[in-house]
């Protein structure tokens, strides 16, 4: 099976085009750095031929109200250029409870992806995915001021990002879901918590406190975490992955 993966020299993408050839596959990484513009559509219908399924990775270079714009084009321009190509099936990655936290441009911008998507004549999956264990770091860092932390106690559910990219490889690799899995790590942590096992772990000199700071506290209640009963639960707990 042929399978071109859309941000596929990423943290991500570049994993999912690993596991895919691993397994016997052809994929094909597509980026800017590959001439391909999701944005602009060049090089999307060239990038595209031949492939029985296209994997969208990419992502809005902004968080705020121009993430819409980004998603509604680049989406848009791949069905095209999918239709076009003959693609029988396109997997896009999202969030865990994307769709219950409104008051966050980037989610409504993700909620629009996934619609686009749903809305489109392709058979389609989408995979949504809890907070990666990789971004703890740059999450730590948009709330540091000084030597403290200010993190909101936001139930989240980390897992590795290889654990991401293995159910994106195993989605597009197999019949469209036309549906969603969700795919979550093993424990539940407040951000804040989670915060502190953190810089412990680094022997990092900032404290860690509770506030309402950053993006996360805009999240109600315990939206990001996996609830449904069909979740894939990964393997890797974050103080092994720590380690």
């Amino acid at each position: 099976m042929q399978i071109a993966v859309l941000g596929g020299t990423g943290l991500i993408g570049s994993q999912v085009v690993e596991k895919l050839n691993a397994a016997g596959h052809r994929a094909v990484p597509l980026a800017t750095s590959t001439g391909v513009d999701v944005v602009t559509g060049e090089g999307l219908e060239e990038g595209l031929a031949g492939a029985d399924v296209a994997v969208n990775l990419t992502n809005s270079p902004t968080f705020d109200d121009a993430s819409a714009d980004f998603f509604r084009t680049s989406m848009d321009n791949l069905l095209s250029a999918s239709r076009k190509a003959g693609v029988g099936h396109v997997v896009v990655l999202s969030i865990v409870g994307v769709d219950k936290v409104p008051d966050l441009a980037y989610y409504r911008a993700k909620v629009l992806q996934e619609d686009v998507l749903k809305a489109g004549s392709i058979p389609w999956s989408i995979v949504r995915a809890t907070q990666f264990m990789e971004f703890i770091d740059a999450v730590l860092s948009w709330t540091t001021e000084g030597d403290t932390v200010r993190l909101p106690a936001t139930p989240i559910q980390p897992i590795a990002a290889a654990e991401v990219a293995e159910a994106v490889a195993d989605v597009a690799a197999g019949a469209p879901l036309n549906g969603i899995l969700e795919v979550a790590g093993p424990e539940v942590f407040t951000l804040d918590e989670l915060g502190r096992i953190t810089v412990e772990a680094h022997g990092d000199h900032r404290s860690v406190v509770t506030a309402d700071a950053g993006m996360f506290a805009a999240v109600p209640g315990d939206a990001l975490v996996a609830h449904g009963d069909g979740t894939r639960i990964a393997q890797t707990r974050y103080a092994d992955w720590l380690a």
